[in-house]
């Protein structure tokens, strides 16, 4: 099992979330929420008003999200969903744990010591200049105050 932050579409109550429990596209269980360990820039951009995450250690704020542990269908599959590596590319992040609902005992499925995990997230290296000046948010809701409404995929 891997572990994967998300912090846009795929969290629960966003448009996307259903993709991690079919259970066709592999295996996904809730493990908490947590936060980056270092800013980043959050962005919602684009045609479809996507929230991007701008690989920019350092710049922007400490995202919100969740942590789910995934097989490795779901990873694949999470890979081909996200366009990954053309549109985002897979990293591993140190993660910052604010809530843990992930099994006990077990060293690989526990935050360490100083409360972190390393997860992978999906962030891009590849956006128009213009985007690094376009509000930065720490939590993405697809209804938020922003007025930035999500095209859902099946609309486009």
């Amino acid at each position: 099992m891997a572990r994967v932050f998300v912090y846009g579409t795929l969290k629960r109550g966003q448009p996307n979330h259903g993709v991690l429990w079919d259970r066709a596209n592999g295996c996904a269980a809730f493990r908490g929420r947590g936060r980056t360990l270092e800013p980043y820039p959050l962005v919602i951009a684009g045609e479809h008003n996507i929230p991007w995450l701008l690989n920019l250690p350092g710049q922007g704020r400490r995202v919100l999200g969740e942590i789910y542990a995934v097989d490795e269908r779901m990873l694949s599959f999470l890979d081909e969903f996200e366009g990954c590596p053309n549109m985002y590319q897979r990293t591993p992040l140190r993660i910052a744990v604010l809530e843990w609902e992930g099994a006990r005992g077990a060293p690989e499925e526990t935050p360490a010591a100083d409360g972190t995990l390393q997860c992978f997230v999906y962030s891009t290296v590849t956006y128009a200049p213009e985007w690094v000046h376009l509000p930065h948010h720490d939590d993405y809701d697809s209804q938020g105050e922003h007025g930035l409404r999500y095209n859902p995929r099946e609309n486009r």
